[in-house]
């Protein structure tokens, strides 16, 4: 079970906001070209904006004033000529950004997607699905305008802000002062804003998450929902998690609005002071018609790079939470990981030792206590006992699925953490009460255990554990398309596939942990001699609470509270009348 339920707001690393930014437009840099030439557009954009306002002076004050209309039309010509162009080439802009922001979005998400398959079993055991579901789609798809704006909004929009002071210093330096007294203000306010509302964003991303979460749990668990007549229970649940989605939504966004309210308030308040100080103070007849014109364009192209500006900042405060959530993701290192220095596993014979292992889950209760075994290869062993007793820990210790604290687990002598775990668990076929079925052909599903099985090793392995007879009473046969989870298939049928996915894999070492539990009897004595097949010249281990199904084993180790309390086979163990005499009376006295 998670640890982290969608109840629980995920605790989350706090990264510098300038360092996720530099790490996320580092993306960028594999599209320097198209960049570049989009940085080019966007500079005779910005040439145009500010060689307008130049124009409309000169037409009022030198064409028009005097009556020189010749030169005036002129003069329309070129603006018209210029700004047409410049509709075309946005145009262009805009195509090349939508194209690059969307390949960033792909290799983001398939990097992330990539990354959470080597992360071992605690990862997904402290998160449900739904959380990681919202990190790989609702928090990428979330970076798509940041990327998009830092190229298209911040860079040209800041160049404009640069170009407009200047060009407003040169033409008046009063006029120029009085506009932008203003600026101060709104930086303090655009701080303050920022401090308070990054919290709130972050907030709004986890409970989006637990909303996530809670869906996928709820869908998947439908049919037990339905069956305790349980859809109240859910929705009022569901109602509390929207309402939470929406409070924290509503009150971050309250917040980021208040980055518009200081723009606008600033520059109203800017264009108060221009008018005041060029009217009042210097007098009209100090300040030409043209310029004067042409300052309060300017200065509208001043405010509205930085309202765009503060909007993309918004946006970053909004969405920064997104990429922080997926880089803490993609740092996070998998547990079970290949060492330095680690060999190729050779055709393992089937040896499996245990050396004095210890193994605890959460570093407090030991799940194992100094185990120490060895089986030899080929030999079947069985794991009996009491539910939560590490019959499991075991299995997986050996796949590798987890790391011993303490001990070692060897493989044909060699410790399992020295050779790379491809290499280990190519050679191993696993068999869980989970026979989980993948949506597609009831062919893929079998292949799925050896990518290049051909059909005919296929149909054989199918054959041996008596799957073919009930795939070929299907409509299509092999070919025959299963739902989600092998919706369709009754439970042994599924556990039927599973077996024929394992056997298609011809593994050395074969672990079946409950794999019959739920097969009626009358399909378990069709697949008893299919399981007999598997388990022929191979190591295998069976944990089954069916005694039933583990009397041919060559040994059985009775396992409680983390240790190998009897060992034996069948009859050495009856005649001790110990634990596993005592299981078994329980099991077949009427």
């Amino acid at each position: 079970m998670a640890v982290n339920s969608y109840k629980d707001d995920e605790q989350t690393i706090e990264r510098g906001k300038l360092q996720t930014l530099a790490r996320l437009f580092r993306y960028l840099l594999a599209y320097k070209w198209q960049i570049i030439l989009v940085l080019l557009i966007m500079g005779y954009g910005v040439l145009i904006s500010l060689v307008n306002p130049l124009i409309m002076e000169s037409a009022i004050d030198d064409h028009i004033a005097p009556g020189d209309w010749s030169g005036l039309y002129k003069l329309l010509i070129f603006a018209l000529g210029i700004n047409l162009l410049l509709v075309i080439t946005v145009k262009l802009r805009m195509y090349i950004m939508a194209k690059v922001c969307n390949e960033i979005l792909l290799t983001i998400r398939q990097e992330l997607y990539t990354h959470i398959q080597k992360l071992d079993f605690h990862f997904f055991d402290s998160r449900p699905t739904g959380k990681i579901l919202s990190r790989i789609i609702g928090d990428i798809n979330s970076l798509k305008d940041v990327l998009s704006n830092c190229v298209t909004t911040l860079i040209p929009d800041g160049l404009t802000v640069i170009a407009v002071v200047v060009i407003m210093v040169w033409k008046n330096p009063k006029l120029a002062l009085a506009s932008l007294m203003t600026i101060p203000f709104m930086a303090a306010g655009m701080i303050f804003i920022q401090v308070k509302a990054h919290p709130r964003w972050q907030l709004f991303r986890k409970k989006s998450a637990n909303l996530n979460a809670f869906i996928h749990e709820d869908m998947a668990g439908m049919r037990i929902i339905q069956s305790f007549h349980a859809q109240g229970e859910t929705e009022r649940t569901f109602d509390e998690l929207l309402e939470e989605h929406k409070i924290s939504f509503f009150d971050a966004v309250r917040m980021s609005d208040a980055f518009g309210s200081v723009i606008d308030f600033s520059w109203g308040l800017g264009c108060i002071l221009l008018y005041y100080t060029g009217i009042v103070i210097l007098g009209v007849e100090e300040v030409s018609v043209g310029t004067f014109i042409a300052f309060g364009t300017y200065l509208n192209m001043f405010w509205q790079p930085i309202h765009n500006i503060s909007n993309f900042y918004n946006q970053l405060v909004t969405n920064i939470a997104g990429a922080e959530r997926i880089f803490e993701i993609l740092d996070t290192p998998p547990g079970i990981a290949d060492g330095e220095g680690v060999s190729e596993i050779p055709p393992i014979r089937g040896e499996v030792t245990f050396e004095q292992v210890n193994f605890s889950y959460d570093d407090k209760t030991k799940v194992l206590d100094d185990v120490s075994f060895q089986i030899r290869p080929g030999e079947t062993i069985a794991l009996v006992g009491p539910t939560g007793a590490g019959k499991s820990t075991i299995v997986n210790l050996i796949s590798r699925f987890y790391d011993v604290q303490e001990g070692k687990v060897k493989v044909d002598g060699h410790d399992v953490k020295t050779v790379s775990i491809e290499s280990l668990r190519r050679q191993m076929g696993i068999m869980t009460q989970d026979n989980f079925l993948f949506s597609g052909t009831i062919k893929d599903n079998i292949r799925y255990g050896k990518l290049d099985a051909t059909d005919q090793e296929i149909v054989a392995a199918a054959k041996a554990v008596n799957a073919h007879e009930f795939i070929m009473k299907l409509d299509k046969g092999y070919d025959t398309e299963l739902s989600e989870r092998g919706g369709g298939l009754s439970i042994g049928q599924k556990q039927l596939l599973a077996f024929a996915r394992t056997m298609v894999s011809d593994p050395r070492i074969l672990i079946l942990d409950e794999a019959t539990s739920s097969i009626d009897t009358k399909t378990e004595l069709l697949v008893q001699e299919g399981i007999e097949h598997l388990l022929a010249g191979r190591t295998s281990f069976v944990i089954a609470h069916r005694l039933s199904t583990i009397q041919k084993a060559d040994r059985i180790f009775v396992i409680d509270d983390g240790r190998i309390i009897e060992e034996g086979n069948v009859q050495e163990l009856m005649a001790k009348k110990g634990v596993y005499y005592q299981l078994y009376m329980a099991q077949f006295s009427v």
